[in-house]
């Protein structure tokens, strides 16, 4: 299964992609992540990619798709994968494609979680108190949040229009969500996951 999880930030994207990794059993893979054990580790994108958070700039999408890349060359992305946090504009949909079509691993679903703004503000509001964080105010939750729909949402009108999108609603427990999802995925799912 070849899938990407799209969502507002505070939608639960992480969240479900850790259960669905188990149902699956294929890897979950998080751009952030890749980022993060990247410049820790020290590759040569890492170091790319350091230098450029370290002048406060936003890490390019040749940087991004090239630690992609190496990612789902790993064998235990063979039989599929969970995308989460890309593609996050139009430009990346079309990078990601490209790079699936030349690995030979198209995208079989674009799962997108609808969750109401309001609930979002809410969720990361109360995580950020929990964490002690105080850059997640319901201002700055706001601001991405309208970040997010102006160009993140055409991801999801892209996938639809190749008729790969499947929307679920993100709000419930989490096993009720999950099971929304696993209920959206193609047909053909079920046998995979009875052999995995």
């Amino acid at each position: 299964m070849r899938l990407v999880l799209l969502g507002a930030p505070g939608s639960g994207k992480g969240t479900q992609a850790q259960i669905l990794k188990t149902e699956l059993g294929v890897p979950h893979v998080s751009t952030g992540d890749l980022l993060r054990a990247a410049v820790k580790a020290g590759t040569p994108l890492g170091v790319k990619a350091k230098a450029v958070m370290e002048a406060g700039q936003l890490v390019s999408d040749d940087i991004v798709l090239g630690m992609l890349e190496e990612r789902l060359a790993v064998a235990d992305a063979a039989r599929g994968f969970i995308l989460d946090g890309y593609p996050r504009n139009l430009a990346q949909c079309e990078a990601l494609e490209q790079l699936l079509a030349r690995l030979g691993q198209p995208l079989e679903i674009a799962i997108k979680l609808e969750v109401p703004g309001e609930l979002i503000v809410e969720r990361i509001a109360g995580r950020a108190a929990a964490e002690g964080r105080k850059d997640d105010t319901p201002e700055t939750v706001r601001e991405r949040l309208r970040v997010y729909a102006e160009q993140t949402a055409p991801v999801a009108d892209h996938f639809a229009r190749l008729g790969k999108l499947a929307v679920v609603d993100g709000v419930g427990k989490l096993e009720e969500v999950s099971g929304r999802i696993l209920a959206a995925l193609p047909a053909g799912t079920e046998e995979a996951r009875a052999s995995a």
